[in-house]
């Protein structure tokens, strides 16, 4: 949930001493639970109450990324909270409809599936709602979705953005990346040294386009 201060050492102190054991447990601690894992704690404690309150409003794609679900990771999860919008439209969803989504192969349509179906899951779901955790997709007044529905491939040296950052921005403009080209690729953004990439592209009629043509893409 992408929570200031609670990082693996803190949470294993918390295993250790029962104080949780999922992440809906993460809600119902106290200050005085946190101030107890460190000498003198109660800066510590109130820093990390405001933080387990502030991640409440996160994004609904951080929640089913912090769910742990089988092959279903950031990119995914961001996937299905643009599809769905809430938690209650993705935990209806059926098998046939999560296989039907980007990024969701039918492995994890059925990881997912099943998931939303155990007692636990909606009994974990129930007490983040009751804490007011959010549960919908946020979306921005002006998002600028100019790459929606494209799917971009990167490949080569680039020299203007790094890998990581070309691909934030596309996804920021609503686009996606993919590792691989195929019939589907809107656009490869070649760089030095493309390889097979860039030849199978070619063999494909996909768009080549170079990152002084991105950044027009992106002004």
């Amino acid at each position: 949930m992408n929570i200031d201060g609670l990082g693996e050492k803190i949470i294993e102190q918390l295993i250790d001493k029962k104080l949780i054991n999922n992440i809906a447990d993460i809600y119902y601690l106290s200050f005085e639970d946190i101030a107890s894992l460190k000498k003198n704690g109660k800066k510590f404690a109130q820093n990390l109450i405001d933080a387990i309150n502030t991640s409440k409003n996160n994004d609904l794609y951080r929640l089913i990324a912090a769910l742990g679900i089988r092959h279903i990771g950031v990119k995914a999860a961001k996937t299905l909270a643009k599809k769905y919008k809430t938690m209650d439209n993705l935990m209806q969803a059926s098998e046939e409809s999560l296989a039907m989504t980007e990024d969701i192969g039918g492995i994890s349509a059925k990881s997912l599936y099943e998931f939303f179906r155990q007692d636990q899951t909606i009994d974990l779901i129930n007490k983040l709602k009751d804490v007011n955790v959010n549960m919908e997709a946020i979306e921005e007044e002006g998002t600028d979705n100019r790459f929606e529905g494209m799917t971009f491939v990167l490949t080569g040296s680039l020299e203007k953005f790094t890998r990581k950052d070309a691909s934030d921005i596309i996804e920021k403009f609503g686009g996606k990346t993919s590792g691989s080209v195929s019939k589907k690729t809107s656009y490869v953004l070649a760089g030095e040294e493309a390889g097979s990439k860039l030849t199978k592209a070619q063999d494909l009629g996909i768009n080549i386009i170079s990152e002084e043509q991105f950044e027009e893409m992106i002004k």
